[in-house]
């Protein structure tokens, strides 16, 4: 199996889809001809044609609104957001007509849509290409939200994703594109040892949606993330001397509670790690149902270790981002309640 980084793996996704598919199509802001401005679309025009991959004007409503027709209409298309921060436009469309058809035309249409998105910080692209906006999305019945966290599960969820009859909002950590940064500027993964590719099968296959990976199995701890926060995470449990649990849950939306309730009633603690503020951040929501559901197995509070309740602060950005001290700190903390 060839070694790929994330851009690499889910440029093969969607040409695998294209080939595969003749329902599948893609397009959005300069994803034709040049490629995507992170290259994740870059050859599929040449490759595929024009009819398959296009570019789209400058307007987000536009191109949500069209891929719905076009999924209503039998397509399955896969539209680009060219920042996850670009997609507040086209909000109402994601609203009001994507997550409500299938519901509101008891079943008679539905909008097998896949909207894919770079989302988070680390490029030093300022406050408004570097938001995590994945709360907002997973608050609305009718969405999906997938967050990967490595090459291997990026093919493998995209593809799923576009094979999946619900709408899909598909959030690609930028930060793991081409894999985290040196210790030079990513001051928060300066500890992180690992390989920014991975060995990604040629071949079609599916990462199922809604199911969460153990990355390390533990036994005093359960550490919860996704995206980026997954390497984070691994260096703030290497740091902090603690034998945790971290689950990478992939999606959060369908969310795989039942592996999350089975490690934290093994454990009896519970960090939950994301990159957004902390206030109203999914983090809340995901303290909420552990809580719910493991009370009488917790042995000290839940931790929530995120980003601060700010817009986001374009020249402190590695100061905002929660690193693996951070997490090391929330560690230690639950061990000595």
């Amino acid at each position: 199996m060839p070694a790929m980084n994330m851009i690499q793996a889910l440029n093969h996704a969607l040409d695998v889809m294209l080939a595969r598919d003749p329902d599948v199509l893609i397009f959005g802001e300069d994803t034709g001809y040049f490629g995507g401005v992170f290259r994740v679309t870059d050859g599929l025009q040449a490759k595929h044609g024009l009819k398959r991959c296009f570019d789209a004007p400058i307007s987000e409503g536009g191109i949500i609104a069209t891929a719905i027709g076009m999924g209503a209409y039998g397509l399955r298309p896969v539209a680009e957001i060219q920042f996850a921060d670009y997609i507040l436009p086209a909000f109402d469309q994601l609203v009001s007509e994507a997550a409500r058809l299938r519901y509101r035309s008891a079943g008679e249409f539905w909008a097998p849509i896949t909207v894919r998105s770079p989302y988070g910080g680390g490029i030093f692209g300022g406050q408004t290409h570097s938001q995590s906006p994945e709360a907002i999305f997973a608050h609305i019945t009718g969405l999906k939200t997938v967050i990967p966290s490595n090459p291997y599960d990026a093919k493998g969820l995209l593809i799923a994703a576009i094979e999946d009859d619900d709408p899909v909002v598909f959030l690609e950590p930028k930060r793991l594109y081409n894999g985290p940064f040196d210790g030079r500027h990513d001051q928060a993964l300066k500890t992180w040892a690992g390989d920014p590719r991975a060995e990604v099968p040629e071949e079609h296959y599916t990462v199922p949606l809604g199911k969460a990976a153990i990355e390390r199995e533990g036994a005093d701890a359960t550490v919860l993330a996704y995206g980026t926060m997954v390497h984070v995470a691994a260096a703030g449990i290497a740091e902090s001397g603690v034998d945790a649990e971290l689950i990478d849950l992939r999606s959060i939306v369908p969310l795989d509670i039942e592996t999350i309730v089975a490690s934290v009633r093994k454990t009896g603690r519970c960090v939950i790690l994301h990159e957004a503020s902390r206030f109203g951040g999914f983090g809340g929501e995901l303290a909420a149902l552990v809580q719910e559901r493991c009370f009488y197995h917790l042995k000290s509070p839940i931790e929530r270790v995120a980003g601060w309740d700010t817009p986001y602060p374009h020249a402190f950005e590695w100061d905002y981002f929660p690193g693996p001290a951070r997490l090391a700190k929330a560690l230690a903390r639950c061990m000595e309640r």
